[in-house]
């Protein structure tokens, strides 16, 4: 058992590790068992057992006796978030239009941790194995959103990033070296865009551009995405770039003429 940390009296214990019970269930784990649980949060089999059946009177969690799985109540957690962006509601038509003029998807996000979430999304064909709805995190470090978030991060921020974060290998495309990861960063920061070569997923190919607020901090950051087998590292830069600007540019204008770019983000 890991020991706690002392975050001083006014952390409140308990409510982190109910919250850790809910980060165990994922896409991939969707159903846990007490002890998968217990294991996967670094609780006792008594502990998590409590805060498993207390999820379950609340309607968070339900179980058929062994397995444990979340409801569609924890949506709610994240429903207040989210409906107080204007992010999204003011993303939504340019990405359309953007879909509309290059015939692929188009997403935006905003930067979690060690991850990305999607706050707005218009697709036009599955190209992922796995699903991308609003609320979907992938690693910042191999996602063209997430390089773009991490190269306009604060200094002493992305140096605490790329000193405890976990690079994981995906593809056999994908950086895992702070050192070359920093590398790349410079480049995007001079440039003004990231483009990511099959490194969350073999096929996958994606570019984006920043989304600043008026101050020109960098907030989200929009994407096209693309299957590597209809679309170039090339063409990707001549065809899909410029559009990609423009649309961001509108974002932005949109955002600013309401002046509330970045306020709801950055909360």
């Amino acid at each position: 058992m890991v020991e706690p940390v002392d975050r001083g009296s006014d952390h409140v214990q308990s409510l982190a590790r109910g919250l850790s019970v809910i980060r165990a269930f994922s896409a991939t784990s969707p159903e846990l068992t007490l002890s998968e649980v217990a294991r996967a949060t670094d609780l006792t089999r008594a502990a998590a057992r409590r805060f498993l059946l207390t999820l379950v009177d609340l309607g968070y969690v339900r179980t058929d006796g062994r397995l444990f799985a979340l409801s569609p109540r924890v949506l709610d957690l994240g429903y207040a978030y989210l409906s107080s962006l204007s992010l999204p509601e003011v993303a939504e038509p340019h990405l359309e239009r953007l879909v509309a003029e290059v015939h692929e998807s188009a997403s935006v996000a905003v930067l979690d941790g060690e991850d990305v979430v999607y706050v707005a999304r218009v697709a036009t064909s599955r190209i992922m194995r796995v699903t991308i709805n609003i609320g979907t995190r992938f690693p910042a470090h191999c996602t063209s959103m997430g390089r773009v978030l991490l190269a306009w991060m604060p200094p002493d921020d992305l140096d605490a990033f790329l000193e405890h974060a976990e690079l994981r290998r995906l593809t056999s495309h994908t950086v895992t070296s702070p050192s070359v990861l920093r590398t790349e960063l410079d480049r995007i920061r001079s440039q003004g865009w990231a483009m990511v070569d099959q490194e969350l997923e073999e096929g996958l190919r994606s570019i984006a551009v920043p989304l600043r607020e008026r101050s020109g901090r960098v907030t989200a950051a929009m994407n096209i995405s693309s299957h590597a087998s209809r679309t170039t590292v090339e063409s990707a830069r001549r065809d899909l770039l410029p559009p990609l600007l423009a649309a961001a540019a509108r974002v932005e204008a949109d955002l600013h003429s309401m002046g509330t770019a970045g306020t709801a983000l950055s909360r």
